[in-house]
């Protein structure tokens, strides 16, 4: 069945710039807008303009001080914020503004009946940042505070976040660990042989929250089966139990087996299938509201071919 799926993208997310050899460069954006040019794909997706998300919506999650400190740091031009891999430059707080409030848009489309799907070709990433600390190429938790517009701006009661990039989303697990309303399931390369080092299977969430974090490491090495094992067995029927209103996606492209910065062995098809089965669950569950967020993906052929592959599923032609 074709679906109406929406796209955003904005050139400002180019101006986010954190240093010549980072790996989480502007042609990352660059490679994924070619390729759905060149596939006449950004045809048949319904464009969805970002807007700076307000303020007082990153301070729902993210601390006013640490807010503050990182505009100070790009308005100062400092190179690096916090610590050496967030890497930034004058711009990166405002576009930073922007990812966010590309999130927020795609929701609004979903919510208001616009699209039914959306793809948020958004940087820089988010899933690392913590609740006053940059980590990982983050400097706000894009989709966490996606979960909580769905929760406090839409009333919902039950988001679901699934996250398959190689590494773990220690800042989303932690900003929502005793929240039962947001249920976190994280397939990632096992802590002791990749960064950040969080994600042990015993994290499971705290106070209410216990029993709403599902993590799934797998060994270094993992390829299709072990993921698509993992997600099947144990990650589905969780969240078929939590029975979630709206589904989220944090959509790293790194546990490829091409990717430069992991030790993962999936291929093209292990994304495809993992995206099959949470689109599934959120036709079951949600009303098939879906959106994925982009976070890692390295390798630009890879990342291209991916998403790619992501945005003809959430269509209908996949």
């Amino acid at each position: 069945m074709r679906h109406i799926t929406g796209l955003v993208y904005d050139d400002q997310y180019l101006k986010h710039r954190p240093g010549e050899w980072h790996p989480e460069r502007p042609a990352r954006l660059e490679a994924i807008m070619q390729r759905l040019q060149d596939t006449g794909l950004l045809e048949e997706l319904v464009l969805i303009r970002p807007y700076p998300a307000p303020v007082p919506w990153i301070e729902r999650l993210h601390d006013p001080d640490y807010i503050k400190r990182f505009k100070a740091a790009c308005e100062k031009g400092y190179t690096i914020f916090g610590v050496p891999d967030c890497g930034i430059c004058p711009e990166s707080y405002e576009v930073a503004l922007l990812a966010v409030g590309g999130v927020f848009a795609a929701i609004e489309n979903v919510m208001n009946g616009l699209v039914q799907n959306a793809f948020c070709a958004v940087r820089p990433p988010g899933h690392h940042a913590e609740r006053n600390k940059a980590m990982g190429f983050c400097f706000f938790n894009n989709i966490a505070l996606g979960a909580v517009y769905l929760l406090e701006n839409f009333g919902l009661e039950r988001v679901a976040i699934v996250d398959w990039d190689v590494h773990h989303g220690n800042g989303t697990q932690h900003l929502f660990e005793s929240d039962p309303r947001v249920f976190y399931l994280s397939l990632h390369e096992d802590p002791y042989s990749c960064y950040p080092g969080t994600g042990l299977a015993q994290e499971q969430g705290k106070g209410k929250g216990l029993g709403f974090t599902l993590n799934l490491p797998l060994p270094a090495g993992s390829g299709d089966e072990a993921y698509l094992g993992a997600l099947e067995r144990e990650g589905l029927p969780r969240l078929r139990e939590f029975a979630p209103q709206f589904v989220l996606i944090s959509a790293g492209f790194d546990a490829h087996e091409d990717d430069p910065l992991a030790h993962q062995n999936l291929t093209r098809g292990a994304y495809q299938k993992m995206g099959s089965l949470v689109l599934k669950l959120a036709e079951d569950f949600a009303q098939g509201r879906l959106i994925s967020v982009l976070e890692g993906g390295y390798n630009l052929t890879v990342l291209a071919d991916c998403v790619e592959d992501h945005l003809r599923l959430l269509l209908g032609n996949g």
